[in-house]
């Protein structure tokens, strides 16, 4: 598991939370992170081709005080537009820039920008946004779908929180694979990972039956 730097670009899985992570590598590596305008932070609701583009046009400039600015972007998801529009930026970063992506699952990202980047783990990832995963994996299938209900609540749009649930469902895949002696009696449930994993982000999916199959499927452990 990847924790020191290599390249331009770097994935690292999580939310907003995992920010200050970012930074203490950055002091690690010998970066003074307070006060550094050559630090570039946001965090965004969704990721377009509007925020890539403006990416692009701040990462095109000089650094002020340091040698490379560096920027560190967390969104619960990035569009195929957006990613697309990005690619030639990190193959040949302008001014030295370097990039760091916290996504909730860097896997779902298109090929052609994961091979462009190094997939980092800052941290454990047993507590992952609304739901403990490995309390999950202890409960009874009944105790599971109660667990289930934060992800499952709307906001005012009528709208989930589909960040959360795919940062649930991908630690809940590396909780399960740290468990071999589950397997092959877990197969049934990792096979529903994948699948909730695969469908969850199609209109006009059925996310609550994607999750309950999850819930039931995976042994007790």
């Amino acid at each position: 598991m990847a924790t020191r730097l290599v390249g331009n670009t770097h994935l690292i899985a999580g939310d907003a939370l995992m920010i200050r992570g970012v930074l203490s590598l950055l002091e690690k590596e010998g970066v003074k992170t307070g006060g550094n305008p050559d630090i570039y932070v946001r965090e965004y609701r969704a990721f377009g081709i509007n925020e890539a583009r403006e990416l692009r046009e701040r990462a095109s400039s000089r650094a002020v005080s340091s040698a490379r600015r560096m920027f560190i972007i967390a969104t619960p998801g990035m569009t195929n537009e957006a990613q697309n529009a990005l690619l030639k930026t990190l193959e040949e970063p302008p001014a030295d820039a370097m990039f760091f992506f916290i996504v909730p699952a860097p896997e779902m990202l298109l090929s052609t920008l994961r091979s462009r980047a190094q997939t980092l783990v800052l941290a454990s990832d047993v507590v992952d946004g609304l739901v403990n995963t490995e309390q999950f994996l202890a409960s009874s299938p009944q105790k599971r779908l109660d667990m289930l209900k934060p992800l499952l609540e709307k906001d005012e749009d009528d709208k989930r929180d589909m960040g959360a649930i795919i940062a649930f469902l991908s630690s809940l895949e590396r909780q399960c694979e740290k468990r071999p002696e589950a397997m092959p009696a877990g197969r049934q449930g990792l096979e529903s990972i994948y699948r909730a994993r695969k469908y969850i982000g199609d209109k006009g999916a059925l996310i609550k039956p994607l999750l309950e199959q999850v819930a039931l499927l995976i042994p007790v452990v």
